[in-house]
């Protein structure tokens, strides 16, 4: 069962949205069987759910050297680093989904470090999470460290602004008390 969205803000009804949003929560309705309720939370605010999921859609959907499923390492990793119950658990279960891998998802967000991971992605990790915490002190090291394990510059970029834009993402997700929807905590755990 779905929870129902958090009340910090009013929730919309999504039949008196714009047209457009409206299109795009019926769209992601039809295909996960649900509406995530990051997308009824901010739907409170049109013009900036446009830009948000343009850009998450830019940062996260496109192909380039980093794979979905590690884009969406990122995102929980640094997510548990920020304490964002949505954030972990919903693209949790798109990790697990993306890679295949039931267990994946749950190593990373509890620690990385410690995840059935490869040494490159762990070196992607390590860079995204210094993004998340301490953006300050990235240095030429840190860009070396990464490049090291064969990370373009614009793979560098996508690491750097995937974790960027997740750490807007988290804090907006905990100022908004936006709780998963109960439909995340099963996807992607036992094999169809």
């Amino acid at each position: 069962m779905t929870q129902p969205a958090p009340k910090r803000f009013p929730t919309p009804a999504i039949d008196a949205l714009p047209d457009d949003i409206r299109t795009r929560l019926l769209g992601v309705q039809e295909k996960s069987g649900f509406v995530p309720n990051v997308f009824l939370t901010l739907a409170y605010r049109p013009d900036e759910f446009r830009a948000f999921f343009a850009y998450h859609d830019a940062l996260m959907e496109k192909d380039s050297g980093l794979s979905k499923a590690e884009r969406e390492m990122i995102v929980v990793a640094t997510s548990s680093a920020n304490q964002c119950q949505y954030c972990v658990i919903a693209h949790g279960a798109i990790l697990r989904i993306r890679a295949k891998n039931p267990q994946i998802a749950d190593q990373i967000a509890v620690n990385y470090r410690k995840a059935d991971i490869t040494p490159r992605q762990r070196a992607m990790l390590d860079f995204a999470m210094k993004v998340s915490a301490e953006a300050h002190k990235v240095s030429e090291a840190d860009f070396a460290a990464v490049a090291g394990h064969g990370f373009s510059n614009d793979d560098i970029w996508d690491i750097a602004a995937i974790s960027a834009f997740f750490a807007l993402s988290n804090r907006m997700a905990n100022v908004t008390a936006m709780r998963p929807n109960d439909e995340f905590y099963l996807m992607g755990r036992l094999p169809k």
